[in-house]
């Protein structure tokens, strides 16, 4: 019998309305797990704090790596959930991936619908998860999402619609994999790069911040995060990611004084393609802006962040496996 372990964070599948009416996490692991485990898989679980996950920082990302490492090096655990907010739970689930070497897969989830409403999804999606976490064929699949009947890699999967209970979208080619009603199956098996090691106690302050274009914008946002303590500075560009004759004047600067800048897109879907002149992509490039490929842009953030926490200065070639 497979045994898996289940760490709560909060989020809205720990939710419950407050005397004034608003949802608030608080319920612990036990009270999510009454009723879902069991079955032919053993469960161990415990809670690591209870917050939206519209409230986390550096640290606390940090800390769940610390938590789900520990976990992972167990001899007697298979597999670890990790119960999240959905707000950043791509974040979290792709700094967990950047870090994670073992085959036994990490899989978050979390819900839409709080608790205590009378529909809430919060109890299959936990349900579903343990049966991933615990299915043969997702050792060696890292760390992944999921939610409402799918499974989603971590790499390339993020929050496209704040309400629906299928929130999550996959970026390059839809869900890796589906749970049934007796099986999980999966449809691909995502390539994974070398595991960067888990954040250190830097990266509790390392801040890369992001700064998206729009007609009439200009570097005065790019030059305040600098100002304000900001190591890296991701551009988030109009198309296939452009900036305009400010922002390339911005990235000549902050190269030279060595902040790392990534270049993205504010584009939902697409790779960047550096290829405009004239205060576009590829004149950012050429003052030394780093392009991001298709990371989304809040995955691309994660990355730079971590690598700098490292005492690393991010280049093409490092960052190349990754995006």
């Amino acid at each position: 019998m497979p045994q898996i372990s289940v760490l709560a964070t909060g989020g809205t599948i720990a939710s419950r309305q407050d005397s004034r009416g608003a949802s608030v996490a608080s319920q612990g692991v036990q009270d999510l797990l009454a009723g879902v485990a069991g079955g032919t898989t053993e469960v161990v679980s415990r809670d690591i704090f209870q917050l939206g996950s519209y409230l986390l920082d550096h640290a606390h990302l940090r800390h769940i790596a610390e938590e789900v490492a520990l976990e992972v090096a167990r001899d007697d655990v298979d597999g670890v959930v990790l119960t999240h907010g959905t707000d950043t739970m791509e974040e979290t689930a792709y700094l967990l991936d950047l870090v994670h070497s073992s085959p036994k897969p990490v899989v978050l989830t979390g819900a839409q619908r709080p608790a205590d409403a009378a529909d809430t999804d919060g109890p299959s999606n936990l349900r579903d998860a343990i049966a991933v976490a615990a299915a043969a064929g997702a050792r060696g699949t890292g760390v992944s999402i999921a939610f409402a009947g799918q499974v989603f890699a971590a790499r390339a999967t993020r929050k496209a619609h704040t309400v629906d209970p299928a929130p999550f979208r996959a970026m390059d080619g839809g869900p890796m994999g589906r749970v049934g009603a007796d099986d999980v199956q999966f449809r691909f098996r995502p390539v994974r790069p070398p595991a960067l090691p888990v954040p250190s106690a830097a990266f509790d302050s390392t801040r890369v911040d992001v700064v998206s274009l729009h007609p009439g914008a200009d570097a005065l946002l790019a030059r305040a995060a600098v100002d304000a303590g900001a190591k890296g500075v991701i551009i988030a560009g109009t198309g296939v990611g452009n900036g305009n004759h400010q922002i390339l004047e911005w990235v000549e600067e902050a190269v030279d004084a060595g902040i790392a800048v990534g270049l993205s897109t504010r584009v939902p879907e697409g790779p960047v393609v550096p290829f405009y002149g004239n205060g576009g992509g590829a004149d950012l490039v050429g003052a030394g802006a780093l392009p991001l490929g298709s990371l989304p842009l809040f995955h691309a953030r994660l990355l730079l962040a971590l690598r700098i926490s490292h005492g690393e200065t991010p280049a093409p070639d490092m960052l190349a496996p990754y995006i």
